[in-house]
């Protein structure tokens, strides 16, 4: 019983200390919750405070702004006015001038009209005193208006004529002295620093025989070796009574030389038989085609001309076994490009370009046997095929006139190509062409009205004319050479220049008895 009691004491005992430590931790926090409402107070009106003097600084930096704003709104306004005005000053000004300007211009205006009025009556008044003027003009002369007229027209007409004529021949003169000193000068130049050969060359058509004999060999049994040859070469083989030699005749000159080359190997060989032949044209092919490869790049070598495509190069090679009037096409477009390289030098125009359309300017000529078209054309199509420059292309097309010249390359190429041609022995021209060129000469300048006779001399290059003295003047001579000389230059053709040169003569006959 005693432990109960214990037990019971101690239990009364702590609920009476946890009852009393309540009620002291209760009275302390009720003390720290008073003292934290009286400083969460304090914080709030301190903070009220403030926040009350902010609003009240806002206030006044609001204020101010908006001053501020309305300042400077109101002087801007007083600034827009102020400029306004001025506008509607300025403004005001000019429409007062425009008012004074259009009052003067109706005040111009009527006077002109008035001037108008008064010059009408004026012209009228002129025009009645100049056909007053013309009657008495006419009765005093004895001609109408119309024969005036005439008289005065056929009077200038023979003055102006004389005036014409002096004054073209007095530029024509002087174009031609100072073109002549500075042709003669270039051209000069040119050709004395080139050295070429002076002999004209021909193709090579006819093939030696050992003897009369090797001609019954080469035609064989029944004519088989003939016909062999002329099969695989494409040329035509005339064995006629010429001792010893057989003329091979083909319009392709590479056919020409391979057909040539193939019977020298067979006759040095001895044995004659188509397969045999076969062989030998064969090898003649190679040779002549290394030959033109080999003449192909001599001559771009020679000539200093750069980048030309292979087909070109071959092209080229061709031309050596091609001739024109007996002169060397090779060696003709070699000659050219050395005289256009020379002559764009003295002028200072591009060397290498001069000479490579010199070079290129008959390149038609090395397939002109094979396929249709003038040299000339076909020269225009290769150069374009293999991508050459326009002033090459034009300079082939141009250089024998076809079109006309419209670059210093071109004029080159045309002057040097006619030097090329027309200097001593460079070119020979059969009989027939020869007087037929002739013919046409004397006939055209016959045509002329007032020409009495007409002679051809120089071979060709002066046309020495007679005409008849009562229909052409002194005056009317230099303008019918023109005439001629136009006439000639639109319709034939001819190498260098042919020089018109007129005759008057006046005879007075009289008998004394």
């Amino acid at each position: 019983m005693p432990w109960i009691i214990m037990s019971i004491v101690t239990v009364l005992v702590g609920a009476a200390c946890f009852f009393g430590g309540f009620a002291y931790r209760k009275s302390i926090a009720e003390k720290e919750i008073g003292s934290a409402e009286d400083e969460a107070k304090k914080i709030i009106n301190e903070a009220i405070k403030s926040a009350e003097a902010k609003k009240r600084e806002a206030i006044v930096e609001a204020r101010e702004e908006i001053h501020a704003s309305r300042t400077e709104y109101e002087r801007e306004v007083k600034e827009r006015r102020s400029e306004l005005s001025k506008q509607e000053r300025r403004l005001q000004q000019k429409e007062e001038a425009l008012d004074k300007k259009t009052e003067n211009l109706e005040k111009k205006n009527d006077q002109i009209s008035q001037k108008l009025a008064g010059l009408d009556e004026q012209r009228e008044e002129l025009n009645r005193l100049k056909k007053s003027e013309l009657e008495v003009l006419e009765r005093i002369s004895g001609y109408t208006v119309e024969e005036a007229k005439q008289y005065l027209i056929s009077s200038v007409e023979s003055e102006v004529t004389h005036e014409a004529a002096m004054k073209i021949k007095e530029i024509e003169q002087s174009v031609k002295d100072e073109a002549d000193s500075k042709a003669r000068e270039y051209i000069t130049l040119a050709i004395q620093r080139l050295s070429a050969d002076l002999v004209a060359e021909s193709t090579v058509s006819v093939v030696a025989l050992p003897n009369d004999e090797m001609k019954g060999r080469i035609i064989g049994r029944e004519g088989r070796n003939i016909r062999s040859i002329e099969q695989l070469t494409g040329v035509d083989l005339i064995i006629d009574d010429t001792p010893e030699a057989i003329t091979i005749s083909s319009f392709d000159p590479v056919r020409r030389e391979i057909a040539r080359l193939a019977l020298e190997k067979l006759i040095l060989d001895g044995r004659i038989h188509p397969a045999r032949i076969e062989e030998m044209v064969q090898k003649a092919k190679n040779e002549v085609d290394a030959t033109i490869k080999q003449e192909g790049e001599k001559a771009v070598f020679e000539t200093g001309v750069r980048n030309l495509h292979p087909e070109l190069v071959k092209l080229l090679g061709r031309m050596k076994y091609r001739t024109s009037y007996g002169q060397n096409v090779l060696n003709h477009s070699k000659e050219v490009a050395y005289i256009c390289g020379l002559l764009a030098s003295e002028l200072g125009i591009d060397v290498q370009l001069a000479k490579r359309a010199g070079l290129l300017h008959d390149l038609g000529k090395a397939v002109d046997h094979e396929m249709e078209g003038s040299h000339v054309q076909l020269g225009v199509e290769l150069a374009r095929r293999y991508k050459e420059s326009e002033e090459v292309i034009h300079a082939i097309e141009a250089h024998h006139g076809d079109v006309e010249p419209h670059s210093l390359i071109a004029v080159l190429v045309q002057a040097a190509d006619t030097i090329s041609a027309a200097r001593p022995g460079a070119r020979r021209e059969n009989i027939e062409n020869y007087i037929k060129r002739l013919t046409q000469l004397e006939e055209l300048t016959k045509g002329f009205k007032g020409v009495d006779s007409c002679y051809a001399i120089q071979a060709g290059r002066e046309i020495r004319i007679m005409v008849k003295p009562e229909e052409v003047s002194e005056d009317d001579m230099i303008i019918l050479a023109r005439e001629i000389a136009n006439k000639i230059e639109s319709e034939l053709e001819y190498p260098g220049q042919i020089k018109v040169n007129l005759f008057r003569e006046t005879k007075a006959v009289e008998y004394a008895k």
